[in-house]
């Protein structure tokens, strides 16, 4: 069983405790949607990542046991303040009271079924069904009020994909991503891309920093505007110990020269020899954008899951509407 089940169908109902949920990430965030934590007076079980995010979030969390069961609120924060992150990562969390008399969908709730969450004005509704083909939850906007909706997969894994480039590559890859298993964290460095919805505009100086917050089963994948930005970025990826993939955009040309500088560089051999340029599937042999994204994502559905992934990341809120 999905550890957080385990955790509620084991719960001493005596004691008030409350449930936190990561509905919506953006950015660079330590945690992905459906991450959970139980927290009481006593302690707490799970994480949602540490640090003062947490901190503040189990004070939110306690703080909610003090009115009746069933109540909840969505709380929003920005990662920089708290965490030191320069990536702008943000999260959108919902704070529960557990109401122990409204756990009875747990005997019925099994790995691959959809779980529905219904906010009302008193307490979460739960049951299992419905679907996940609706809009994808946003950490930004407003924020989501009595007949909002989440539906998840219970126990989907989505691989944390660290996308950095904004153009018409990068557009096509998260256009054709929205519904498949990824958490996508999305960079660029130019003010121009500031009003798509997704991606993080970072000084370039400091861009790196968000692949130094990537979780250990990412997926890297890096087609910036710019060669050098390129290159740094790509010597950042391969330094770190432990990334499921580091994919770099290029002919076989880049490849040469970028394998030269980073022998110079002293990057391991072992760690060069992670390097996936040019990226995509092999057999696909168009330019536009679009079939590139499509030999890219399919490239990276292929990596094996992780097996020392932690278990708080093996599960998922996949979508969430506004419902009347």
């Amino acid at each position: 069983m999905i550890d957080w089940l385990a955790w509620l169908s084991k719960l001493d109902r005596s004691i008030p405790s409350a449930m936190v949920t990561l509905l919506a990430t953006e950015g660079s965030v330590p945690r992905g949607p459906g991450t959970r934590m139980i927290v009481s007076h006593a302690g707490a079980l799970g994480t949602i990542g540490g640090g003062n995010l947490e901190f503040q979030v189990t004070e939110q969390a306690r703080a909610i046991l003090s009115l009746p069961a069933g109540s909840w609120r969505i709380q929003d924060f920005p990662l920089g303040p708290f965490l030191g992150q320069c990536c702008g990562g943000r999260v959108r969390l919902l704070v529960e009271h557990i109401d122990p008399m409204r756990l009875g969908w747990i005997a019925e709730a099994v790995e691959g079924q959809v779980l529905t969450s219904r906010l009302t004005s008193s307490h979460v509704e739960r049951f299992i069904g419905g679907i996940l083909d609706v809009e994808a939850a946003s950490a930004r906007g407003d924020r989501p009020g009595p007949g909002a909706q989440f539906a998840e997969r219970i126990g989907e894994y989505r691989r944390p994909f660290y996308l950095f480039g904004a153009g018409h590559v990068g557009q096509a890859i998260v256009r054709h991503a929205e519904k498949l298993p990824f958490r996508l964290a999305w960079f660029d460095t130019r003010p121009l891309f500031e009003s798509i919805p997704g991606v993080m505009l970072v000084p370039e100086r400091s861009i790196e920093q968000c692949i130094a917050n990537a979780p250990e089963d990412a997926a890297i994948v890096i087609l910036t505007h710019d060669h050098a930005l390129d290159y740094r970025l790509t010597r950042t990826a391969l330094r770190r110990r432990h990334t499921a993939f580091v994919g770099l955009i290029g002919s076989a040309t880049k490849r040469a020269r970028f394998l030269s500088r980073l022998a110079k560089d002293e990057v391991p051999a072992e760690a060069i020899e992670r390097l996936t340029c040019p990226i995509g599937i092999s057999g696909i042999v168009g330019k536009e954008p679009d079939v590139i994204a499509i030999a890219v994502l399919a490239q990276l559905l292929q990596l094996p899951r992780e097996t020392t992934m932690p278990a708080d990341q093996e599960h998922g809120l996949a979508d969430a509407v506004e419902s009347s």
